[in-house]
């Protein structure tokens, strides 16, 4: 693994919260939830290839109905969704955020569905992988940089070209309590392209309103121990917050618009990360 690759200090035993105390009642619900979210994914696989898997017939299905079916994967695993913010503008956008959970994917499509930045790994994901990349999926080796400028290059390429790509620029999930620093490259992408950035905020909460981090994918966590741990969960809510889009022109270098889509939380947290103070 690259020195440059971010990490995060986030586990599953120092940070998420657990699901031993699932009641009986509580499984069947749970499968019930996790065969709508299989049943979803499996129509949104095959409709793909009749519009947004293929390249030459990308864009024949709505965004509304890939909106919709985004919505629909995450309200079958039994979670709200609260959309607050304005609408994201159309053509070239950078699309940027905080990385918690697998269930980020599909809000960031909720906002304006887009081309994701992911691993190379994910290509060869069963089932995932290859709906990934009929569906525009540009892919990064994280473990050579000398691969970095070709991405920015290609992202740039296809913010020229109209199109959104949503990005992770912390580069590794977090627990959702704590959250990393953006990376600066691919900003220059937006920069390169003449484009804005659109920063958005994922939290996840419990209808009470407390924070919680039962649907964080982190550290050597499971794809399976997760989405149990959400189709388990009760009264869980995720907020997608759209702040203000970041016209292009307002910032002469990567650095500082990364700095500003990372709009820093004006409150002190009520919690402190678990292994920082270790």
């Amino acid at each position: 693994m690259s020195a440059w690759l971010p990490t995060a200090p986030c586990t599953p035993q120092a940070c998420v919260e657990g699901s031993a105390a699932v009641s009986a009642r509580a499984v069947p619900r749970a499968v019930l939830r996790l065969t709508g979210v299989v049943l979803i994914l499996l129509a949104g696989i095959v409709l793909s290839p009749l519009g947004w898997g293929s390249p030459r017939l990308r864009g024949r299905i709505p965004a509304s109905l890939i909106r919709r079916w985004c919505r629909w994967i995450v309200r079958a695993a039994g979670v709200q969704v609260r959309l607050t913010g304005a609408a994201a503008p159309t053509g070239g956008l950078l699309l940027v955020a905080n990385h918690v959970s697998w269930l980020d994917i599909p809000l960031l499509a909720v906002v304006r569905p887009a081309r994701m930045l992911a691993k190379t790994e994910v290509r060869r994901w069963p089932v995932a992988g290859p709906l990934a990349a009929r569906g525009g999926t540009l892919f990064i080796d994280r473990d050579r940089l000398r691969s970095l400028p070709d991405t920015v290059a290609r992202i740039a390429g296809a913010l020229r070209e109209g199109s959104a790509v949503a990005v992770f620029p912390e580069g590794s999930t977090w627990c959702g309590r704590a959250q990393g620093t953006f990376r600066r490259a691919v900003f220059q992408a937006a920069l390169d392209a003449g484009v804005p950035v659109q920063p958005v905020r994922i939290r996840y909460r419990l209808t009470g309103g407390t924070t919680t981090t039962a649907p964080a994918f982190v550290g050597d966590d499971t794809l399976l121990a997760s989405l149990w741990r959400v189709a388990t969960a009760r009264g869980l809510v995720a907020e997608v917050e759209v702040r203000a889009p970041i016209p292009p022109g307002t910032h002469s270098d990567r650095r500082s618009l990364a700095h500003s889509a990372q709009q820093q939380e004006t409150a002190a947290p009520a919690w402190t990360h678990t292994v920082l103070v270790a």
